[in-house]
C-alpha cells in the first residue's frame, strides 16, 4: 500500500518524472506573483506574515538551545530585527540521527509524498519568502518572489524526482532461484532496504538562500536522511521559514520534526566542527572558493557537492540582430546588479571588429555600443531599481569602487550610485564596464563578483574560443556564451564547451538569458569544471546520498 501522501500528489511526482525524462518547458509552481493563482489576500497575507517576524524572536522548539543570536543587515537598509535559536550542534546531529529510525520506516514513496507536500505548503508561503528573500539578499522584489519562490521550490521538486526515480529502481524483495541442474534448486528470499547514508548539512549563500539551498535540502531529505540547514549569516530568515514549515509538515505526518534543524552562528569555528563531525555524510555548499575548497579537503567522512567561483564568458564573432543582442547583454549584465553565479564577466571581441546586419563594428564600436545599451536600459529609475535591486555586501560595493578606479582596465561606463525613493538607505549600483586586451590577464581572469564586466580585445573568434575554454578549464563557468552567424564558429564553440564541460547559449536576443536556468530543462552546471563539482540536478546529485541493506534467508521450495 502506498503513502497517503504520495497518493495526494502523484499526478505532481508523475509530471516531475515526465519533465526531467523529456526537458521541456513545465512548471509545478506558478512564477508570477498573481493573486489569481495565489488567492486575492495571498499578497497582503504574505507581507502582514514576514512583517509578524521583524523584532521577535523566531522559535523553533530544537534541542540543544542556549540562547538567542541575530544581526542581519538588509541591504535596503531596513531594520529586521530577528533574533535566532542558538542550539549545540552536536545536540542538532544527535537528535537528527534519532529522527532518521521514523523517517526510513516511511519508506521511499512516504518521503517522496511527504516532501512535495512540504514543497506544497511553502508554496502557499511565497509572498512571506518574497520578502524575506527581498530584504535579506537586496534582489529585485520579482526575481525575489520567482527566484526565492517557486523557482527555488520547482528545484526543490526537481531533486526529489530524481531521488524518486532512483530509489523506485531499487526492488523491496525477490525470491532468488538458482538452478542446480539434477539437484533442488538454491532458492533465496531477500529484501533490500533503502537507508539514507547520515545527516546532511546545507551550507546556504547571502544572495540566493533558498534557490540554492533547497536542491540539497531534498535531495538529503527524499533519500532517507536528516538535514541541518546552515544559513548565511545575512540571509537567516529564508531559511527559518523554510525549516519551520518543513518541521510543521514532518510533525503532521508523525515524523520527528528534528529531521531538520537549523543551525545558525556566525563563528567559522563552530560551521567547522559541524560539518567535520563523524555523522555528517553530506554537504551541499555554495560560495566562495577559499571555504568551499576547505570543505572538500577537509570533510573526508561526507560527500561535498560544492558550487564554487567561476568566470563565466561570452565570445562575439558576429551577429544578423545587433540592437537585440546588445539589450539582452544589457539586461544580462544588470539583473541583480551582477550578484549572480551565472552573470557573464568577460565578453570577448575580435580585435577587428565584428560583421553585423548594421555594418562592420570596431572593437571600440562594440564597447561604445553596449554601454549605451546599459545606460539605456537603466534609464528609467522604476526599471534600474527593479532589475538591480541592492547591493548584498560590502565587499561587492569595494569590488565596484575598484573596478571603477580604472585599475583593472579601461572605464567604459562608469558605475553610479542610485537612490532608491522607496528603500532610501538602499545601496545601489549600476554596472561598470571595463576594457582590456587579453593579455591582462589578472584582471578578468578571476572571479570579480558582483556588476563588473570586462570587454576583452583578442586576436581573433579563434583566439577567443580557446581563451574561453582555457578559462573555463582553469577557473571554471557555469555558463557561456557565442554570438555568430557562422556555423563552424559556434561548432568550434560547441565543442570547446564540450570539453571543458560547461552550458552554452547560442545567440540569445530574446526574452531569455544566459544567467537564467530552468528548473525541470537545465542543468545549473555539470560537475566537469572547477565552477562546480556537481549538478542542479542529475541522477548523480541524488543517488549518493542514500545506500541499500540486504538481508537474506533460505525458503523452503514448493513440492
Amino acid at each position: 500500500m502506498s503513502h497517503p501522501m504520495f497518493d495526494k500528489h502523484r499526478t505532481t511526482i508523475d509530471s516531475a518524472l515526465n519533465a526531467i525524462a523529456t526537458r521541456g518547458y513545465w512548471a509545478a509552481f506558478n512564477e508570477m506573483p498573481s493573486p489569481r493563482a495565489y488567492g486575492e489576500t495571498a499578497p497582503e497575507d504574505g507581507k502582514k506574515a514576514f512583517e509578524a517576524h521583524l523584532g521577535k524572536q523566531f522559535e523553533l522548539g530544537q534541542p540543544g538551545q542556549s540562547g538567542w543570536t541575530g544581526g542581519e543587515k538588509s541591504p535596503y537598509g531596513v531594520e529586521l530585527n530577528v533574533q535566532y535559536p542558538v542550539c549545540d550542534h552536536a545536540a542538532l546531529i544527535a537528535a537528527g540521527e534519532k529522527a532518521m529510525d521514523g523517517w526510513q520506516k516511511v519508506g521511499a514513496e512516504g518521503r517522496t509524498g511527504i516532501c512535495v507536500e512540504i514543497l506544497d505548503r511553502l508554496n502557499k508561503q511565497s509572498f512571506e519568502l518574497a520578502h524575506a528573500v527581498m530584504l535579506t539578499t537586496g534582489q529585485g522584489w520579482m526575481m525575489a518572489f520567482q527566484a526565492g519562490a517557486p523557482h527555488a521550490q520547482d528545484r526543490g521538486l526537481e531533486a526529489v524526482a530524481y531521488a524518486w526515480r532512483e530509489q523506485s529502481f531499487v526492488p523491496a524483495e525477490t525470491i532468488w532461484e538458482k538452478p542446480q541442474g539434477k539437484n533442488p534448486s538454491l532458492v533465496l528470499k531477500k529484501h533490500f532496504e533503502i537507508v539514507g547514508r547520515g545527516v546532511g548539512v546545507v551550507v546556504g549563500c547571502g544572495t540566493f538562500p533558498t534557490w540554492n539551498t533547497y536542491p540539497g535540502v531534498f535531495a538529503a531529505l527524499a533519500t532517507g536522511n536528516a538535514v541541518i540547514v546552515k544559513p548565511h549569516s545575512q540571509a537567516i530568515l529564508p531559511a527559518a521559514i523554510t525549516v519551520r514549515t518543513i518541521r510543521a509538515v514532518l510533525a503532521e505526518n508523525g515524523i520527528d520534526p528534528n529531521l531538520v534543524t537549523l543551525c545558525v552562528t556566525d563563528q567559522r569555528e563552530t560551521t567547522q566542527k559541524l560539518v567535520t563531525d563523524p555523522a555528517v555524510k553530506s554537504i551541499d555548499f555554495t560560495g566562495g572558493n577559499v571555504f568551499g575548497q576547505w570543505l572538500i579537503d577537509n570533510c573526508r567522512q561526507a560527500q561535498v557537492y560544492a558550487e564554487l567561483a567561476g568566470v563565466n564568458n561570452i565570445v562575439i564573432d558576429s551577429t544578423d540582430a545587433y540592437k537585440p543582442m546588445l539589450r539582452n547583454l544589457a539586461f544580462t549584465l544588470s539583473l541583480y546588479s551582477g550578484q549572480m553565479c551565472t552573470t557573464s564577466q568577460a565578453l570577448f571581441v575580435p580585435a577587428g571588429g565584428i560583421d553585423t546586419e548594421d555594418g562592420h563594428k570596431s572593437y571600440d564600436d562594440v564597447c561604445a555600443d553596449l554601454a549605451k545599451a546599459v545606460s539605456g536600459f537603466l534609464s528609467k529609475p522604476e526599471v534600474a531599481h527593479a532589475v538591480l535591486g541592492a547591493m548584498q555586501s560590502a565587499d561587492t560595493i569595494k569590488r565596484v569602487a575598484e573596478a571603477d578606479s580604472g585599475s583593472l582596465g579601461k572605464v567604459i561606463l562608469a558605475s553610479q550610485k542610485l537612490e532608491n525613493p522607496e528603500f532610501p538607505n538602499a545601496e545601489v549600483r549600476t554596472p561598470v564596464l571595463l576594457a582590456c586586451d587579453a593579455s591582462d590577464e589578472k584582471a578578468y581572469m578571476e572571479e570579480r563578483f558582483g556588476p563588473i564586466s570586462f570587454i576583452v580585445k583578442v586576436a581573433d573568434t579563434a583566439a577567443a574560443i580557446a581563451l574561453s575554454e582555457r578559462i573555463v578549464r582553469t577557473h571554471g563557468a557555469l555558463t557561456a556564451g557565442v554570438y555568430s552567424t557562422k556555423a563552424e564558429v559556434i561548432d568550434a564553440m560547441t565543442a570547446a564547451t564540450m570539453r571543458s564541460k560547461v552550458a552554452l547559449s547560442i545567440n540569445l536576443t530574446g526574452g531569455v538569458f544566459v544567467n537564467q536556468s530552468a528548473a525541470f530543462s537545465d542543468y545549473h552546471g555539470t560537475g566537469g569544471n572547477p565552477a562546480a563539482n556537481a549538478s542542479y540536478a542529475d541522477s548523480a546529485f541524488v543517488a549518493n546520498r542514500f545506500r541499500v541493506v540486504q538481508r537474506r534467508y533460505h525458503v523452503a521450495q514448493e513440492n
